[in-house]
């Protein structure tokens, strides 16, 4: 039996750092080399973050980098899914503490309510602002060939999504 609320006890501390980490900045870079003109480049992440919302809050001339910034709202189904998951784990918690001290009244069932608490934390931590900066450059390569390099700032998802809609050749280049 003590083995049991051993092993409960540490899916409970999985689980509270699983809900924590629900929350966590996932920042990355990423480096893509195209062949096609600045212009069309920029004109194009323009217009990508701007119906994704993005405001521009900084241009930097010398250093040809921009800096944009966007409120990023949490999910609906993410929130309900850690209620949910965090339910479950209480649940399993309470009926293993009901089973170690035998109450005579059911108070530790009363755990599940705190479950929400996990929607919450998720809720307040998710929504958060955003920012994206990028920065072009024209390259000449070994092969006498200019290429443009863009070097972009984002959340992964954000990165994700950009380069699975990039409309343009390009190659991921290892930092």
């Amino acid at each position: 039996m003590v083995s049991t609320f051993f092993l409960t006890v540490l899916l409970m501390i999985g689980l509270f750092f699983f809900i924590r980490g629900s929350i966590k900045d996932r920042t990355e870079i990423v480096t893509l080399c195209c062949p096609e003109t600045e212009d069309s480049i920029l004109a194009y992440l323009r217009d990508y973050f701007q119906q994704r919302s993005y405001q521009v809050k900084a241009i930097d001339g010398e250093r040809n980098k921009v800096t944009l910034e966007g409120l990023v709202s949490p999910s609906i189904f993410l929130a309900v899914f850690l209620s949910f998951l965090a339910g479950c784990g209480l649940f399993s918690f309470s009926l293993v503490l009901e089973m170690l001290f035998h109450p005579q009244i059911n108070w530790f069932i009363g755990l599940i309510i705190l479950s929400p608490v996990a929607g919450y934390f998720y809720w307040r931590g998710a929504k958060r602002v955003e920012e994206v900066a990028f920065r072009i450059d024209d390259v000449v390569n070994e092969e006498e060939k200019k290429q443009t390099v863009i070097t972009i700032q984002a959340h992964r998802d954000e990165l994700i999504n950009l380069q699975s809609s990039f409309p343009f050749n390009y190659e991921v280049k290892e930092a």
